[in-house]
């Protein structure tokens, strides 16, 4: 409105001026048809966000009436250079380019129409200006498109972000939960056979019962010290009760425990199959290692579990070139299916899966050819 009001005021003061110049045409004077063509001309700005090419053409066509009528056309030059910047502002390039060949176009229409002389610099500027008012509009443009891009840039960063830390604390309980079952479940089975066996013997032998109510001791405070270990880095007022990691090599001490809770249990170790706390330079990697070291101590929990109190267990630890091979079987009647639950399957044979898949290694649980149960597992070894 501002710049219509400003147009119909500049109107007359334009028709009255005197040219020195005889060759140039004297603007006929306003009348009611040219002051409303003439505010046509700067209207179509107020709808420049809306439909700012469709603006452009409304604002061309009365414009060059007023040419051809010999009428002045006020402002309608500066309406058409902004409803210009608009479109290469807020419009692809390709509607950019017809609003600059509809300026264009309708300059060149309107010279022709007014019969005024024009020098060669008043054509430069008014494309100067016309070029200028075009390539701001799109460098406003790229620029705004790039600032959304690079909004949108960080948005999708964020969500990634926020998906792998979903991910990856997923991951470290479901590591946690596999450790828990695993130390739980293994020192729990031994203190079960251990307190039957003291209850069996405490009227009859005091002296075994005695030795099996302190390897219950001995074994519970074991557990509590690997719970502690294992629950300790979920602590965030203090630091975390740190320790070594379990291994291949102590898989001699996870047997002979098993030997004092009453499972007659073999361990055959072939190749160098050095913990990786040995810092051995054929040192087995820590993942492979634990991970070796549990699915040992699982398979024998469930032998003792399981296997019946006349059952025999053989541990095989063998290294190769190229993998390492852990073996664990038992003669006895295997996992007693009766005595679960119906619906209910433990964890510790999918935590066993999970840890051998995640380093790309190949499980076999099953029964054993001759009776009794049998669980394999090849871990392959990349060279160091």
């Amino acid at each position: 409105m501002a710049l219509t009001a400003a147009s119909l005021a500049l109107i007359p003061l334009m028709g009255s001026v005197q040219w020195p110049d005889s060759s140039v045409p004297q603007l006929r004077d306003p009348d009611a048809l040219s002051l409303v063509l003439a505010a046509l001309c700067t209207l179509p700005v107020a709808a420049r966000r809306l439909w700012p090419l469709l603006a452009l053409t409304f604002t061309t066509l009365p414009g060059l009436a007023l040419q051809a009528l010999g009428h002045s056309p006020g402002l309608r030059g500066v309406a058409a250079l902004i409803l210009l910047y608009s479109v290469a502002a807020h419009r692809g390039l390709a509607l950019s380019l017809i609003a600059l060949a509809v300026t264009g176009l309708g300059y060149a229409v309107g010279v022709l129409l007014s019969g005024e002389p024009a020098s060669w610099t008043d054509h430069v500027i008014v494309v100067v200006l016309t070029m200028l008012c075009w390539m701001g509009g799109r460098s406003v443009r790229l620029r705004r498109a790039y600032l959304a891009e690079l909004v949108d840039r960080t948005d999708r960063l964020e969500r990634a972000r926020e998906a792998d830390t979903r991910a990856a604390r997923a991951e470290e309980r479901s590591r946690i939960a596999r450790e828990l079952h695993d130390v739980v479940a293994h020192h729990v089975s031994v203190m079960t056979v251990q307190a039957a066996a003291a209850r069996k013997m405490l009227a009859v032998k005091p002296d075994v019962a005695r030795d099996a109510l302190t390897a219950i001791e001995e074994m519970g405070r074991t557990a509590m010290a690997e719970m502690r270990s294992i629950v300790g880095v979920l602590r965030t007022d203090g630091p975390a009760e740190l320790g070594p990691q379990p291994g291949v090599q102590d898989v001699p001490t996870l047997v002979e425990q098993m030997r004092e809770a009453g499972l007659r249990t073999q361990l055959s170790v072939e190749g160098d199959v050095g913990g990786a706390a040995e810092g051995k330079e054929r040192a087995l990697p820590p993942g492979v290692d634990l991970a070796a070291y549990r699915l040992i101590q699982e398979a024998l929990t469930n032998s003792l579990r399981h296997a019946g109190p006349a059952a025999r267990a053989w541990v095989t630890v063998r290294r190769e070139s190229r993998e390492l091979l852990v073996h664990v079987e038992d003669d006895g009647r295997g996992p007693a299916a009766e005595q679960r639950p119906p619906g209910r399957t433990g964890h510790g044979l999918v935590g066993i899966r999970e840890r051998v898949a995640l380093y790309g290694g190949v499980l076999r649980i099953g029964p054993r050819d001759g009776g009794g149960f049998e669980v394999s597992a090849r871990f392959p070894l990349k060279d160091r």
